[in-house]
């Protein structure tokens, strides 16, 4: 992006406001003289310059809260790119230095079979993380372009999130009842591609942000009048009030980013809601009602209901250890 549609208005601003005041001063010495003179046909002048200089002060007074503002979303956003930075620079090189380790071991020692399958599991393992960054950032890029991939369809919401919970419990070799999935058999009409983006991200951070025995909850309802709405909660240490709004731009993260043990970009909740929003949906985070920890709650409002199955339960299992409810 340019930056010069972005310096634009501020530079504008700045001039107009030099302008405003160097207009004040002349109009404040022009008054002076004029009441000075103290003649009967200057009072008009008089009042006409009073009514000019007020107006160019609150004028000058407007600019100056705004150019405040726009100095603030400046910073805000300098310090954004600044922790953007760090962790895509840590995510890059922490990879990296791992691979080329395991690559200099297998170079220079003898390694048994069980040996080679621990290093090429770890290699796998960055190889994947390397590719979820890259994939976010493209994410990201897409849709800042506007670009549309796949058609809209009525996809079958348990599948698709029992899937993702799957890959996410393998992603971080947690057992399979981590995540409990209470689903009413529904369908929302949306792309699945997009779909599988946002509950992928979802739960991602659901589980790498939960407390030291993961548990993450998710219910899905259809609604009577169409929509269906969507929690997802973790028993984590959950987001302050202060963040709830601000954690869905583009590479915001709690806390510093040099003092972060967990990975990421501060991408994938900007990547949630920009496709949430896209579905003409909503997303909210508040605590959970039963404990601590994050509830991040979606309203998609095209959803229609999919008969009762009874299917065996796959992947992880249902609240509650009944397996998966995929009734109402």
């Amino acid at each position: 992006m340019s930056l010069r549609p972005l310096l634009r208005l501020p530079i504008t601003l700045a001039v107009v406001m030099i302008v405003l005041l160097v207009a004040l001063t002349i109009g404040w010495v022009l008054l002076a003289v004029v009441a000075a003179l103290g003649k009967p046909s200057a009072a008009a002048l008089y009042w006409a310059l009073l009514t000019v200089g007020s107006a160019c002060y609150v004028l000058l007074v407007v600019g100056v809260v705004i150019y405040l503002v726009l100095s603030i979303k400046a910073i805000n956003l300098t310090r954004r790119q600044s922790n953007f930075v760090d962790s895509v620079t840590h995510e890059l090189k922490s990879p990296i230095a791992s691979l080329k380790l395991a690559l200099q071991t297998f170079t220079r020692r003898q390694l048994t079979a069980g040996q080679q399958a621990d290093f090429h599991r770890i290699m796998l393992e960055d190889v994947e993380r390397l590719d979820r960054l890259i994939n976010q950032v493209l994410d990201v890029g897409r849709l800042e372009a506007g670009a549309v991939d796949g058609q809209l369809a009525d996809v079958p919401l348990a599948p698709l999130v029992r899937q993702c919970a799957e890959m996410v419990c393998l992603r971080y070799r947690v057992p399979a009842d981590t995540v409990c999935l209470d689903l009413q058999p529904c369908t929302l009409h949306a792309r699945q591609a997009d779909l599988d983006i946002i509950f992928r991200n979802l739960l991602d951070n659901a589980v790498k942000y939960a407390g030291p025995e993961p548990k993450v909850r998710v219910t899905a309802r259809l609604m009577h009048n169409g929509p269906v709405i969507v929690q997802v909660c973790d028993n984590g240490r959950g987001i302050p009030p202060s963040m709830r709004r601000k954690i869905f731009g583009r590479f915001v993260r709690l806390g510093l980013e040099l003092e972060r043990e967990k990975t990421g970009t501060g991408l994938g909740l900007h990547i949630v809601r920009t496709l949430v929003r896209r579905l003409r949906g909503t997303i909210h985070v508040r605590d959970c009602p039963n404990g601590p920890g994050a509830l991040f709650e979606l309203k998609f409002p095209r959803g229609r209901e999919l008969p009762e199955t009874r299917e065996a339960p796959a992947g992880p299992e249902a609240c509650d250890g009944h397996g998966e409810r995929d009734g109402p």
